[in-house]
């Protein structure tokens, strides 16, 4: 990769838009579900699924999931809501998500999917 190049690739990615929100990772089985918020959701799963997948998923519950029901078919990712945070400080972001999430929790009946 030439200089140029590499100077294109990096320049995109700091420009690369991310999508702050609130998601669940589900277990269709048992009806449990964990829920977190994020500013990038959509690198969550991928952290998700790599610690599932390697055996060391801070969450033992989501581990002993994946494990009994199949690793990646027995669970489901899915972003309950996207939080615009265009017009939002770094702490505001931050404050929201934390609500966000705190409400989902409580109207899922869900354990927190991180921490």
């Amino acid at each position: 990769m030439d200089k140029q190049s590499r100077r294109e690739a990096i320049r995109d990615y700091k420009e690369k838009k991310t999508q702050a929100g609130v998601y669940a990772v589900r277990c269709p089985a048992t009806g449990e579900a964990w829920v977190a918020g994020a500013s990038n959701v959509e690198s969550q799963k991928t952290r998700h699924w790599f610690s599932l997948r390697m055996g060391g998923h801070m969450n033992k519950a989501m581990q002993a999931a994946w494990n009994a029901h199949g690793g990646e078919a027995g669970l489901a990712f899915e972003v309950l809501e996207n939080i615009e945070a265009e017009e939002l400080t770094r702490l505001g972001l931050t404050d929201l998500i934390k609500e966000r999430e705190r409400h989902w929790l409580a109207a899922l009946g869900a354990k927190k999917a991180v921490g």
